[in-house]
């Protein structure tokens, strides 16, 4: 069998203090809890290197927890000197009004099904976040994220809404890198990366949920289009886990 011409490598950021807390986090910028560090060092950064994998230029959010993630795995391969992009549009999804709330509160308050339609469906948007949340402010005024043009700094968010800001930096910013012949790593957010994921599949990705920290290959033909199917770094026991883990509600 031909060894496809082109891949990429895509991780989720490692557990975050929100995730630990099971908090709609969204655009708010909390940084990664102590598990979420371990999993991006022995995880993400194991898996990778088991598979000998090599970068010559990394793309991620302007947030955090996945700057935090993508450190850590540059820091152990020993790819500290590579070019690092940070692009807001890589960001997660804005969670509206929902931003700060734990989801099972949520799921009692406005029940299971609707919380799911909120986290899970394509285009029907949480309310949107409003100045009276206690981290309106805190979001609006990140530094990292004030080069954003107020027109495009979203209050709430869909998938489909995600993807529209995603899916033109993949192909415009990335897709030019892997064409070069650059060997390119991806570290960005849950949402980020299955509007991507829709994308590049052209599937319904409702149930479609990506595990944290575990890193997973797409292969490209010459024209970018995806040859065969999603190569997750862990046994197939491990992601099934990860994946129920990741679409949950969480307990009360």
């Amino acid at each position: 069998m031909h060894k496809a011409p082109y891949s990429v490598t895509f991780v989720r950021h490692g557990e975050s203090e929100w995730n630990k807390m099971n908090l709609f986090c969204g655009w708010h910028d909390v940084g990664l809890s102590e598990e979420g560090e371990w999993d991006a060092l022995e995880v993400s950064a194991a898996a990778l290197k088991r598979e000998n994998m090599g970068y010559d230029i990394a793309f991620t959010s302007c947030l955090r927890r996945a700057n935090q993630t993508l450190d850590i795995i540059l820091k152990e391969l020993n790819l500290t000197d590579i070019p690092v992009r940070q692009l807001w549009r890589l960001n997660e999804r804005h969670y509206g009004a929902l931003t700060g709330f734990n989801k099972r509160q949520m799921a009692d308050i406005y029940g299971e099904e609707q919380v799911q339609v909120w986290r899970r469906s394509f285009n029907v948007p949480p309310p949107a976040i409003e100045p009276t949340n206690p981290y309106y402010h805190a979001i609006k005024s990140n530094p990292r994220l004030r080069h954003i043009n107020e027109k495009d700094f979203p209050l709430t968010e869909t998938l489909e809404t995600t993807m529209e800001r995603v899916v033109p930096e993949w192909t415009d910013s990335i897709i030019p890198e892997v064409r070069a012949g650059k060997r390119v790593l991806v570290v960005a957010h849950g949402t980020s990366l299955r509007g991507l994921v829709k994308h590049i599949q052209d599937a319904d990705i409702m149930k479609f949920n990506l595990p944290n920290s575990i890193p997973f290959i797409i292969d490209f033909d010459e024209s970018m289009k995806m040859v065969g199917g999603i190569r997750f770094l862990a046994n197939d026991e491990t992601v099934l886990k990860a994946m129920e883990k990741v679409a949950s509600i969480g307990g009360k």
